[in-house]
């Protein structure tokens, strides 16, 4: 059981670094951008290749992460300078990728067993000893996501990530500004298939290989973590949008896992998620109609009300 527990905190800390991209792109930008199915594998491909040729792990990490940022560049441009509509902006960056990333690693699979990660090295081994050994990954998965996280937070109160969320919600105050609410959405992309690619490299490092199609469905689990944590915790309490977010990760991993442990085959994995997707929308909207119901039900009391008393 314990190690159930560790693995699902592990895989959902991971889903938490792409949870940060796709809270970029779907909560405040607004944008569907599937080029997260390719950027993902693309922080993954980079990251085999380069551990591959003897470079040091931690520096694919910043790598990763500018590829990917690379590449949300050119979804927002193709978007915002071509006037492609947001959606097939995406759906042609991550199709390109596909071949990109197939040239970068070499092959479809590109095991990396043997090779230093930042998971096993010299460093990690000799103060993850012991008992510790066997948390060592969730330790190391949890300071980078608590890096990360902070890094986010303040950013957002940044005046660029006022900016950003603006573009999403509010474009004429961007442009009130003199702002270019086109440059603004490219950076909020860039930013998050940095995420994307980001986690795609931490992945890589932790089954210890790149596999070509591990991209595939990405932008539905990033989007169910995004969903069960902004409904489940920021409705109820003060935690930060991006905490929520990354606790979502995890609990969708408990989902899964309890739902393989019930008998179901990892190979039904998407379709695990695209289920849990489906409920997590549906009990959504659900709740929605449920509030806008209650709310029409109180102005029309409240006008019954007020011509009872002007009657009177």
């Amino acid at each position: 059981m314990g190690s159930i527990i560790t693995g699902i905190i592990e895989e959902g800390l991971v889903y938490a670094i792409l949870s940060f991209g796709i809270y970029i792109t779907y909560s405040i930008l607004d944008f569907p951008d599937l080029s997260v199915d390719g950027t993902y594998p693309l922080g993954a491909a980079v990251t085999a290749a380069m551990i591959a040729a003897g470079a040091d792990p931690l520096l694919t990490l910043p790598v990763a992460f500018l590829a990917g940022a690379l590449a949300g560049v050119l979804t927002g441009t193709i978007h915002v300078k071509l006037g492609v509509r947001d959606l097939l902006s995406g759906i042609i960056v991550s199709t390109g990728l596909y071949s990109i990333n197939l040239r970068i690693a070499g092959k479809s699979n590109l095991p990396i067993f043997s090779k230093d990660s930042i998971f096993s090295n010299g460093l990690v081994d000799s103060i993850f000893a012991g008992g510790l050994a066997a948390f060592s990954n969730a330790i190391i998965l949890f300071v980078i996501v608590l890096v990360l996280k902070l890094l986010l937070d303040a950013y957002l109160n940044t005046r660029s990530g006022y900016l950003l969320r603006a573009a999403g919600s509010n474009q004429k105050l961007v442009i009130s500004l003199a702002k270019n609410d086109g440059t603004v959405k490219i950076i909020g992309l860039a930013l998050a298939n940095g995420f994307a690619a980001f986690a795609g490299c931490i992945m890589a490092q932790k089954q210890g290989f790149f596999e070509l199609s591990m991209g595939t469905g990405m932008m539905v689990i990033g989007l169910a973590n995004v969903i069960i944590g902004t409904q489940l915790f920021t409705r109820r309490g003060r935690l930060r949008a991006t905490t929520a977010v990354a606790l979502g990760a995890i609990i969708y991993r408990a989902c899964v896992a309890l739902a393989i442990n019930a008998g179901m085959q990892p190979g039904d994995m998407k379709l695990i998620t695209a289920v849990l997707f489906l409920i997590i929308i549906a009990l959504g909207n659900l709740r929605k109609d449920r509030i806008r119901k209650m709310s029409h039900e109180g102005a029309h009391d409240s006008s019954r009300g007020t011509a009872s008393a002007g009657e009177g």
